[in-house]
């Protein structure tokens, strides 16, 4: 039977030949620069071949070495494949939310979360896009808008749908300052994806009367908030985005108004999910939090 080479020396060619730098090789094993080098040598001397030319800017292997370093880069990530499949796994759950309710919601209270749960990885994925469940690696969503229909998804709504107006209180003082509806067409409309300033604007003024705004869009209704508490005009949005600035007086509401619509959020999964326990643990502490209300994570404590 051959004798092998001493296992410290195929691990140090192996680990040389990949970054061609005895430093970043002996980084990635966790010993000296020397102790690479003299494995490699002892290699070279076991092997009586050349496996590598040294350069002044690091390595490059020879013939011999580039024919021997293929086969063992396969034996090693057959080894490490092998062992990854032996140990713990942690569970991963990925998630898909707007990029509003990750700002304004989602990210603040996800400590929480992974406190509770320290053996699962969490995955953020913010976008506006839908996600399909098959091959996106989306596990979960949480979307606004109506509950989807189909067969194969499980939905559960989440926070209702009641928007109103929200500003800065520099905007109520001033020589312009925001008292009565009619006085918001001194002041610029922040407008965002929901589209629903017209029927709100229809609601508190006399249609005959509607004077034209200036406006700003957005395409978040977070950027639109953050637009409000920098002073830049009146954005419309709803608790879920500016519960915790109302607290704070950060926003204020000039007026009672509201205006409703099928924009609530709600949370959806497959109906047969290859994450169940992951998803599930997920789905409860959304459901959780948002039976708990919603304010913020440090008034919630």
């Amino acid at each position: 039977m051959v004798r092998l080479p001493p296992m410290n020396a195929l691990k140090a060619f192996e680990a040389s030949g990949r970054h061609l730098n005895f430093r970043l090789a002996a980084e990635e094993i966790g010993v000296t620069q020397g102790a690479v080098a003299q494995h490699v040598r002892a290699l070279e001397a076991d092997l009586q071949v050349k496996l590598f030319d040294r350069l002044a800017r690091g390595l490059a292997l020879t013939e011999t070495g580039r024919k021997y370093h293929a086969p063992l880069l396969r034996a090693f990530d057959l080894i490490r494949d092998a062992s990854d499949e032996l140990r713990p796994r942690q569970d991963v759950v990925t998630i898909s939310v707007t990029p509003s309710f990750a700002t304004k919601w989602l990210v603040p209270r996800l400590a929480q979360f992974t406190d509770a749960n320290p053996d699962l990885n969490v995955q953020i994925v913010a976008s506006s896009e839908l996600a399909n469940f098959q091959d996106d690696g989306i596990d979960l969503a949480v979307r606004q808008g109506s509950a989807p229909k189909e067969s194969g998804l499980v939905s559960q709504a989440l926070f209702p749908s009641e928007f109103y107006a929200v500003c800065s209180p520099a905007l109520l003082q001033g020589d312009h300052r925001l008292l009565v509806p009619e006085d918001l067409q001194h002041h610029t409309l922040l407008l965002d994806g929901h589209g629903l300033w017209p029927l709100y604007i229809e609601k508190i003024l006399d249609a005959k009367q509607t004077p034209k705004f200036r406006t700003i869009r957005f395409n978040q209704t977070a950027h639109a908030v953050d637009a409000a508490l920098a002073g830049q005009g009146v954005a419309l949005a709803g608790d879920l985005f500016v519960a915790d600035e109302l607290a704070s007086g950060r926003l204020v509401r000039p007026f009672p108004y509201t205006v409703q619509r099928d924009l609530g959020f709600f949370i959806v999964a497959p109906r047969k999910s290859r994450n169940s326990n992951s998803v599930r643990r997920m789905w409860d502490w959304l459901t959780e939090q948002s039976h708990a209300g919603l304010s913020g994570p440090e008034s919630s404590r």
